[in-house]
């Protein structure tokens, strides 16, 4: 009965372990129109986006390009807070929704009247 237990004990810690990480911003992402690719990880006490590909020709965007986000987690793979883009100098209001391998980032400016939202699938 031990061993049992002790075994069932390991593979929920294993299952937790990996579902908590499949519901993670860390890694690299892939943006929905294939126009570029970011790599998220920690930066300090934020989380930044930096570009890590762009497609040749796409207008406006450069590799090393860095969004710093300021997020709290509301909910399992669900983010709000604050994004600053320093090469524009903007600052937006963002939520990010992470499901396993999909993500969806919505950015807001001007009180949240203007949004828009992105689909991004891991790399």
């Amino acid at each position: 009965m031990f061993r049992y237990a002790a075994f069932s004990a390991a593979v929920l810690a294993g299952v937790s372990s990996t579902y908590a990480q499949a519901n993670t911003m860390d890694g690299v992402w892939a943006r929905g129109d294939g126009k570029a690719r970011v790599r998220i990880e920690d930066c300090g006490s934020n989380t930044c986006a930096v570009n890590v590909w762009i497609k040749p020709g796409t207008k406006g965007e450069k590799v090393g390009d860095r969004l710093i986000m300021d997020l709290e987690q509301t909910g399992t793979g669900k983010f709000e807070g604050e994004a600053r883009d320093p090469q524009r100098g903007l600052t937006y209001d963002i939520s990010v929704d992470v499901n396993g391998d999909s993500m969806t980032t919505r950015g807001c400016v001007l009180a949240k009247i203007v949004c828009k939202s992105v689909g991004w699938t891991k790399q």
